[in-house]
């Protein structure tokens, strides 16, 4: 049998009621309070404390505090004036027993509504949390394709400025080799015509002197061939050196060659046989079998939202190399596309434990991996461990205003005083 508190204590003014009820031992969340418009009850095992009161009040605002071995109520009357008396007088069982079940129905109607509530706003900060996770995942998705767009618009102008250097040196190159034609052609010209000038002197010059000037154009004449035996000189040209690149950081002179090549041959064997253990790899070509080609391959199947092979792609990426934490990272956003909340947990955990130490490098990517897991962990109502995810992704990026209105959200939610 309860123990009815009767040793209670009330004053009033004309809008408020106080009522004090002493329980021993009272304390917040041990106790069960029901209140409705004309009915009051406190359950504290062994204690009971229920009371009909004899004028409405409005349940909605009035308040009870809980503390100390007592409980306080606060109640606004619903009329503005002084009760003569807490309780009814004049009430029988029957009419006690209708106001009780009243209030119980209504207490469990109210608390269909607050739950029903309660799952629509989980809804929508489900909907919202996504939201924000792809609007992330499409900024960084566009930043990583302007990045393309900027190299391949480098490139280009590269490639043009090399071919218009190109050909530059060819005109060049073109227009000595037309000069010294015509330096060769003047030459001949003025040979031929000294030659002729020489034979008509030697004509008219006396015989002794024609023997004189025969010898000395048969001197010339010798001194041309021996000139024409002469290799002509040699055109300019510009040299374009290209160095091997070597894997060994050593110089060659340093190096040890059969060594390099014996250890270069055993990474080669060591990498086929790991591939030849994976079946998937079987029908792969040889280029494909790189851990950053199946990356991206992932990345256009995650574009295209197909998750499911978008993970296919990582799984075996990993397979080939564990050690990249952008594989991990990637796959964590398709398991969190999926629904697959402990998997985006696991994979996000991993790209953490790989990205270190935390440099500028690798902020973006310690970000996303803190994002998505504490989203994952208020998928799974585990508010406490995702604020804290939150948090150090403030840490990386204080700065951040999208990361920042999530986690005041979170910490609202934890304080039960979310709008």
């Amino acid at each position: 049998m309860p123990l009815l508190v009767k040793d209670y204590t009330w004053t009033q003014t004309p809008s408020l009621l106080y009522i004090t009820v002493p329980l021993k031992g009272v304390g917040p969340g041990k106790v069960d309070i029901l209140c409705s418009e004309n009915y009051l009850k406190v359950n504290f095992p062994p204690f009971l404390f229920e009371v009909f009161l004899c004028a409405p009040i409005d349940d909605t605002k009035s308040s009870a505090k809980v503390g100390n071995g007592v409980v306080v109520f606060t109640l606004y009357k619903k009329e503005l004036e002084l009760w003569k008396s807490l309780s009814l007088t004049d009430a029988d069982k029957e009419k006690m027993q209708r106001i009780r079940e009243q209030a119980v129905i209504k207490a469990q109607e109210k608390a269909k509504a607050e739950k029903e509530a309660k799952a629509v706003q989980k809804r929508d900060n489900e909907k919202y949390a996504l939201q924000k996770t792809m609007k992330i995942e499409e900024e960084e998705r566009k930043r990583i394709e302007d990045l393309k767009e900027q190299e391949r618009k480098r490139a280009t102008e590269e490639l043009e400025q090399w071919k218009k250097v190109q050909s530059q040196a060819a005109e060049m190159q073109m227009a000595r080799k037309e000069q010294q034609l015509q330096k060769e052609m003047q030459n001949k010209e003025n040979k031929t015509t000294n030659e002729e000038r020489q034979a008509n002197l030697s004509k008219s010059l006396p015989g002794s002197l024609q023997q004189s000037a025969t010898g000395h154009r048969g001197n010339k004449i010798q001194e041309k061939l021996k000139e024409k035996t002469l290799p002509a000189p040699r055109s300019s040209k510009c040299l374009q050196i290209q160095f091997t690149p070597r894997v060994f950081p050593t110089a060659l002179r340093e190096s040890r060659v059969a060594e390099e090549e014996e250890w270069l041959q055993k990474q080669a064997d060591a990498r086929r046989a790991m591939n030849a253990d994976i079946p998937e790899l079987k029908d792969l070509k040889e280029g494909e079998r790189n851990p950053e080609w199946l990356k991206e391959k992932g990345n256009k199947l995650f574009a295209t939202g197909n998750y499911l092979a978008a993970i296919n792609a990582y799984n075996l990426a990993i397979r080939l190399n564990n050690k990249i934490p952008a594989l991990y990272l990637n796959r964590c956003a398709c398991h969190l596309k999926l629904r697959n909340l402990h998997k985006t947990i696991e994979d996000s955990s991993k790209a953490l434990e790989l990205l270190v130490p935390p440099v500028p490098d690798n902020a973006k990517a310690r970000l996303k991996a803190h994002v998505r897991r504490g989203t994952a962990f208020c998928e799974l109502e585990l508010y406490v461990e995702g604020l804290q995810d939150y948090e150090a992704a403030l840490k990386i990026d204080p700065y951040n205003l999208d990361v920042k209105a999530d986690a005041e959200k979170i910490r609202q939610r934890i304080q039960g005083s979310e709008p």
